[in-house]
């Protein structure tokens, strides 16, 4: 896979109609709000008290990093620290009115997303043989944290040889992946819903287990090609196949 010239991500989109910006903003405050929140819920888990305690009331993953070394476990809570800051801080640096009024801020938070992604993403790739979902956990999870750290990488370099354009649409696709943190617990309320709904005599510890299996892809997969459209309908470089 290759992206276009740079003659063609030099091609400005068209105009944007009233309704069409509408729904632009709709669509921004959904990403923004739903981001702080899950962010806002993730940090506060495991901001209280230590993993001992927080497995023996159950909170979430918990009880299973809890049986794992000392390294694993600072991994675990890197992984949950950073990946919330960028989480919260992502959607602002697509906010239009904010970039063009505070290009300074816009730089420095641009600055703190990248490290938040670099070392959360290096956290969750050591995370990924050791997760609850087992082989398809490893893959899954771990095929997340490889492209989070390459879109990363190459939204810094384009943005460091003034690509502007090409680092609009590394971010876009970057943003995507760290939004697996809002789609992962929106697929997992469905599945464990479904189950103890129709299940007959399922308990909710094995509900949320077999839910955990199935979100490992499910939680980036469709958030990505939902970038690249994106990508793709601002008229930003896009990826196409080539011989």
């Amino acid at each position: 896979m290759t992206t276009k010239t740079t003659q063609d991500a030099a091609v400005e989109p068209g105009p944007v109609s009233a309704p069409g910006a509408a729904r632009r903003r709709v669509s921004w405050a959904f990403v923004a709000l739903a981001s702080i929140a899950v962010a806002a819920f993730l940090v506060s888990q495991y901001a209280n008290g230590d993993l001992k305690s927080q497995a023996e009331g159950g909170v979430g993953l918990a009880p299973h990093y809890l049986t794992l070394p000392p390294v694993l476990q600072a991994a675990f809570y890197l992984h949950i620290g950073l990946g919330g800051v960028a989480l919260a801080l992502g959607p602002l640096q697509f906010s239009q009115r904010f970039r063009n009024r505070f290009r300074r801020a816009h730089r420095m938070i641009g600055r703190i997303y990248l490290v938040s992604v670099a070392l959360g993403g290096t956290a969750a790739l050591v995370l990924s043989p050791t997760n609850q979902a087992g082989l398809v956990g490893f893959f899954g999870f771990g095929s997340l944290a490889v492209l989070w750290l390459f879109t990363a990488w190459r939204a810094y370099r384009a943005i460091r040889t003034g690509d502007v354009r090409s680092h609009q649409a590394w971010m876009i696709r970057n943003f995507a992946l760290t939004f697996a943190a809002v789609t992962l617990r929106l697929w997992m309320g469905v599945f464990i819903t479904g189950q103890l709904s129709f299940g007959h005599d399922i308990d909710f510890g094995v509900a949320f287990d077999n839910a955990y299996v199935t979100v490992p892809f499910l939680c980036w997969l469709p958030n990505i090609i939902v970038a690249e459209l994106l990508v793709r309908r601002r008229g930003l470089p896009a990826f196409r196949i080539t011989g």
